[in-house]
């Protein structure tokens, strides 16, 4: 009596076992290395540096009115040149700063990382900044401080 030859059974593949396939045959896991999308992430995100932007406007706007740091200026020596850097500052670093904000927070969303804490301190920093203007611009009057 002769025996039947054995059933072949390709050898598994080289880099591990095979993923768990889902009942419609497509592989569960994800692949290696990638992170998972964190979707509240960037919905937060997004809501952040929206609020950024109006919040970058609205220092920008108040920045305008450290032109009116000067007005005293009659009878004292004061520095023009300090009180317009003082100005531009609070006016242009908001803006700046949002876009730097922007930038970080997409290259995180992008590396899928959390990305929104990003917006949270840059918000303080927009607000600091219309701070720094008015530093500088009071800088320009004597006596001012």
């Amino acid at each position: 009596m002769t025996t039947p030859p054995p059933a072949y059974e390709p050898p598994p593949p080289a880099y591990g076992p095979p993923p768990a396939a889902s009942p419609y045959g497509y592989a569960v896991a994800p692949p290696p290395g990638k992170r998972p999308v964190r979707t509240w992430d960037l919905v937060v995100t997004i809501i952040l540096l929206v609020l950024d932007g109006v919040l970058a406007a609205i220092m920008s706007f108040f920045g305008f009115f450290l032109a009116m740091a000067g007005d005293s200026c009659g009878a004292r020596d004061c520095s023009a040149d300090l009180i317009a850097v003082g100005l531009m500052v609070a006016v242009a670093l908001p803006w700046l700063l949002l876009i730097i904000i922007a930038v970080v927070s997409i290259v995180l969303l992008v590396k899928r990382r959390i990305a929104f804490w990003v917006p949270l301190v840059g918000g303080v920093l927009i607000i600091g900044s219309w701070f720094v203007g008015a530093a500088i611009a009071s800088a320009g009057v004597p006596g001012a401080l």
